[in-house]
């Protein structure tokens, strides 16, 4: 199994290194290109260049998983990663929310 993941912060990074440790394949996509680099090093994940080349290198029905703030940075990555997928793909969003709002 191939999984995206979009957001390589603290928690995004960690993920990845999580989702590989267990054996899956892992295309990752961070706007800051260079903080790939030592994922992909470490762990052999794939890094696109692009969102566009992380949705095409996935197999359908796609995996992808939101690593980022949340608030306008998820919704602005949500937005311009729909328009990608297609019916039977999945998204999962693992934005943190402030605790005060739930």
């Amino acid at each position: 199994m191939k999984i995206g993941l979009i957001g390589l912060g603290r928690m995004g990074v960690n993920m990845a290194r999580r989702v590989r440790r267990a054996g899956l394949e892992v295309v990752v996509w961070n706007r800051n290109h260079d903080t790939t680099q030592p994922l992909v090093h470490e762990t052999g994940v794939v890094a696109a260049i692009a969102m566009t080349e992380l949705v095409g290198s996935l197999d359908t029905p796609r995996m992808v998983w939101l690593m980022l703030p949340a608030g306008a940075v998820t919704a602005q990555q949500l937005a311009a990663l729909l328009p990608l997928l297609s019916a039977g793909d999945l998204v999962i969003d693992g934005a943190n929310s402030y605790d005060k709002d739930s």
